[in-house]
């Protein structure tokens, strides 16, 4: 079977949460199909990134152009535009139609669109079926959360705005796979009734045992995340400004690494440096976090499920996390992981790991059990394969009934 892939990244190097998704996502369907990879994307085409790539896809295409944010005009223009001025403002009609010309001559059996960025390409592509993966709606869905009135009714229009649109392109979709329950709920309520729903979660490889990397260092907190993005911004700005104090005040010794990319401005943006190592862009954070005495999530907002907190729990690293951290995950606090909200009892679920070797051994070897059990990749992996082989075979049985009737 033959399926086109469109994604709005290229996966490698797997530096953030989608790309990882999106990595992983592809070794799965490698291990039964025929993959060809179109990537829809704002960075630079970089050739050296294509080795692996090249190796799981029998082809893969990168198509570059700047992002464009929404501007004021594409906001208002939004009051009659079906697509929210996010999805208008991302609409390139080369790399429409360079989709067009893959479909045309691959003749894919299935086309899956990675994020709803991507989808715009494939809902009125003739002759195909259509799964759209992540559509990424939980974080639009908490449009109360905002600071204020007027906030708050402009996040509820967004929110009004991507639900009209998920409805109405979901119509020309066969599939949707999602990667929680929170997500199901919501695209229950937009997904015609005939449009097969799934949860296919974040995961994490578990393949490498903890020792490989090195043993972990005490005194030692990791935060692994880009700060280009705001949700990581806000939990590292929370974290030193009302978190990190309280632990420095018991444990002076104490440091906290921070790896992902990070613009000056965004560390200027930080309350006080003191007590941090910023690491940047590491190629593979592995060794890192599997020598951090533990992992600290601090979030306050964003959506979809943490492949931070999973890969960190695959490597053994134990987690204190918000709740909003392990959104999605099947996770008990003082079995799993530690949770706080608040920044004293943040400080003091640090503390306690820090300070308590056997509590370490304990969440490590929990942590890891439940990733083994629930969230492997390989296993995750076959779930969308499943779910592409049931949508084929939905095809394949319409398709034989049309011939009948035809015959008849």
């Amino acid at each position: 079977m033959r399926i086109l892939v469109l994604t709005s990244w290229w996966p490698e190097p797997a530096d953030n949460g989608i790309k990882l998704r999106i990595r992983h996502l592809l070794r799965a369907i490698a291990r039964r199909y025929e993959i060809h990879l179109v990537a829809l994307t704002d960075d630079e085409a970089d050739t050296t990134q294509r080795q692996e790539v090249d190796h799981l896809c029998a082809s893969a295409i990168m198509l570059s152009a700047p992002r464009r944010n929404p501007r004021r005009r594409d906001v208002i223009a939004s009051l009659w535009h079906i697509q929210p001025a996010s999805v208008r403002v991302r609409w390139n009609p080369q790399w429409s139609a360079v989709v067009r010309e893959r479909v045309a001559t691959l003749k894919p059996d299935i086309v899956l669109a990675i994020e709803l960025s991507t989808a715009i390409y494939a809902h009125d592509l003739p002759g195909v079926v259509r799964i759209l993966d992540d559509p990424e709606l939980v974080e639009l869905s908490e449009w109360r959360r905002a600071p204020s009135p007027a906030r708050k009714l402009r996040a509820w229009l967004t929110w009004y705005r991507q639900c009209s649109y998920v409805r109405s392109l979901l119509r020309s979709f066969a599939a949707c796979s999602v990667v929680s329950e929170a997500e199901l709920d919501l695209v229950r309520r937009l997904a015609p009734a005939n449009t097969r729903l799934a949860v296919i979660p974040n995961g994490a490889e578990i393949s490498e045992g903890p020792g490989n990397w090195g043993e972990p260092q005490p005194d030692t907190l990791i935060y692994p995340g880009s700060l280009t993005y705001s949700a990581n911004l806000d939990a590292v700005h929370y974290f030193l400004n009302s978190i990190f104090p309280h632990v420095r005040r018991r444990r002076p010794d104490v440091r906290l690494r921070l790896t992902g990319r990070a613009e000056p401005e965004h560390l200027v943006a930080l309350p006080s440096l003191e007590g941090v190592d910023v690491l940047g862009f590491v190629p593979d954070i592995r060794s890192e976090v599997a020598r951090a005495w533990c992992e600290v999530v601090p979030l306050r907002e964003g959506s979809g499920t943490r492949l931070k907190v999973l890969e960190a729990l695959a490597l053994g690293t134990p987690v204190v996390s918000t709740s909003k951290g392990i959104e999605g995950l099947a996770l008990e606090h003082d079995r799993h992981v530690l949770l706080a909200d608040a920044p004293e009892s943040f400080a003091m679920a640090t503390l306690r790991l820090l300070e308590q070797p056997a509590l370490r051994t304990r969440l490590a070897i929990e942590g890891r059990c439940r990733v083994a059990d629930m969230y492997d990749w390989r296993v995750i992996g076959e779930r969308m394969n499943d779910l592409i082989h049931e949508v084929a075979k939905r095809r394949q049985v319409i398709a034989s009934g049309l011939e009948q009737i035809r015959n008849a």
